[in-house]
């Protein structure tokens, strides 16, 4: 439940990169002081953008403090945001993950089939939502749009679907309101009311991104084990739910530049950017059981190469790295409480030429010269060859 948007250090100049870390880490933080350390398992990327668009939306930077050395930052401090807009986040966090925790327990996925674990989990999914609404209610955020959006959810998916995008977008509908509902909160957080229409928009399209890059990365796994995939029940094939995703994109994009932000270069670095990464990461592998298109048959899977320019597709033969799972992961939980730290996936953990080999990052590795960038090109897509203003050879 870690997000789709999973920036790499490497391909994001450094001033950004540490922004991003210091809400990723403040979120964490804001969970752990507010509802416990068990709560800090809710942790994850998409949750920050709401305080990434607080931030983006006021003149001045969020307040940040200093946070102690983190097993999972290589025992380092670290500068973290402390504000309204992280607060939210940690709310929207918790409301979504109890949500999708009774959805597993409602389906009986793996272990949540067993009574003892069903009943537990239960049992945490009521004490997050409960802890969601009590933050969301000092900050003046309406939670129906999220705590209804599992339920509808759930009828949408009992029900037959409609076929092609038509039934594909009914099925999102649930996601696109409550991401929608939640972007357009930090319009009322800043005092920027007029922003609150292009933020709706912008979550509609980011949650309808989610929704699907989750189908597509599942689609292999969920036909082998007979579970509900969204682009299974309506027939939509790869290549139509790609033109799908890149139309939802390019409508994404459109709301971010309609936005008043004195801030805007990590939104759109992670709106922007990073969400068009994810749609390619996610069709590069489609197909792919434990990833979610045909072995040898879509751009990126092994053998036959990773398409140019797309940024996290699998290096030409070799297969797609899955997250570590098992003992592993339920150490990297572990430590994920004990200390003031996340767990990252394989994605962001290793050296920075495996990092370049796997990502394919041609074309962006001028991120290495932008000693010259300041603010790093406020306004622009620093680094991704969008009008980069700074002396950075990014053009």
């Amino acid at each position: 439940m870690f997000g789709i948007v999973r920036p790499c250090q490497h391909v994001m100049c450094k001033g950004l990169y540490a922004d991003w870390m210091g809400h990723l880490c403040g979120l964490c933080l804001a969970l752990r002081d507010e509802h416990g350390h068990l709560s800090r398992l809710v942790t994850n990327y998409d949750g920050l953008l709401v305080s990434v668009l607080t931030e983006a939306q006021s003149p001045a930077a969020a307040p940040r403090r200093r946070a102690g050395a983190c097993a999972l930052r290589g025992f380092k401090g670290a500068d973290v945001v402390e504000a309204e807009g992280v607060r939210l986040a940690a709310s929207v966090s918790l409301l979504l993950a109890a949500g999708k925790v009774r959805d597993h327990v409602a389906d009986g996925d793996g272990v949540y089939a067993r009574r003892p674990v069903a009943a537990g989990a239960t049992r945490l999914a009521r004490r997050w939502s409960a802890a969601g609404a009590a933050t969301a209610g000092a900050l003046g955020f309406d939670v129906t749009p999220l705590t209804a959006a599992a339920h509808r959810q759930a009828l949408l998916e009992r029900a037959p679907a409609r076929p092609g995008i038509a039934g594909l977008r009914e099925l999102t509908g649930p996601t696109e309101d409550a991401v929608a509902a939640a972007f357009a909160h930090t319009a009322t957080l800043t005092g920027k009311p007029h922003n609150r229409e292009a933020l709706e928009a912008a979550g509609r399209g980011f949650g309808r991104l989610a929704h699907l890059i989750d189908a597509v990365e599942d689609l292999a796994d969920d036909r082998a084990s007979g579970s509900y995939n969204p682009l299974a029940a309506t027939g939509t094939g790869l290549d139509e739910a790609r033109r799908h995703c890149d139309a939802t994109h390019a409508e994404l994009r459109a709301a971010v530049d309609e936005l008043d932000l004195p801030r805007p270069a990590l939104t759109r670095a992670l709106l922007v950017r990073e969400t068009g990464s994810a749609v390619s990461r996610a069709f590069a592998t489609a197909g792919t059981p434990g990833t979610g298109h045909p072995p040898g048959r879509s751009p990126g899977a092994p053998g036959t190469g990773s398409p140019p320019g797309v940024p996290g597709a699998p290096p030409e033969g070799r297969p797609p790295k899955r997250d570590p799972g098992g003992l592993l992961s339920a150490m990297c939980a572990a430590l994920t409480c004990c200390t003031c730290g996340l767990y990252r996936p394989s994605w962001d953990e290793e050296h920075q030429s495996s990092c370049c080999q796997r990502c394919d990052c041609s074309g962006w590795d001028c991120c290495g010269n932008c000693s010259n960038c300041g603010s790093c090109c406020p306004g622009e897509d620093c680094c991704c060859g969008d009008g980069c203003s700074c002396d950075c050879n990014c053009g």
